[in-house]
């Protein structure tokens, strides 16, 4: 799998509803389903305990996930980094949400996603 050779569009098609599933499972809380999609290396960093904590954190201080708009996806051969501009529920202002996908064992997978 080359990302180098996938057109932007044809990566935004791919990493938008895994970013939907990831804003969805953590406004629910939702440990298992937020994780999916992770590859094992994430599957290590983001525990039950890890997630529950920051869920808890973010929602107290800025409110849920809004809508979100992409800003750009930059493609290595084994990988893209995604970003997007985030809005929150409560929180003024524009935030970054990013990815980074991969493909591993036959699927689309995160390897990394933070928003700040």
């Amino acid at each position: 799998m080359n990302f180098e050779e996938m057109s932007d569009q044809a990566i935004l098609d791919i990493a938008n509803p895994i970013m939907d599933n990831l804003m969805e499972a953590s406004t629910k809380i939702d440990h298992e389903r937020h994780v999916r999609d992770f590859n094992k290396r994430m599957l290590k960093i983001v525990t039950r305990d890890y997630f529950n904590q920051a869920c808890v954190s973010y929602q107290a201080e800025k409110g849920f996930f809004a809508h979100r708009e992409a800003v750009a996806v930059f493609k290595r051969p084994t990988s893209a980094a995604i970003v997007w501009k985030q809005y929150y529920t409560e929180a003024p202002g524009e935030y970054v949400a990013e990815m980074v996908l991969v493909y591993d064992e036959g699927r689309y997978r995160v390897d990394h996603a933070m928003v700040f």
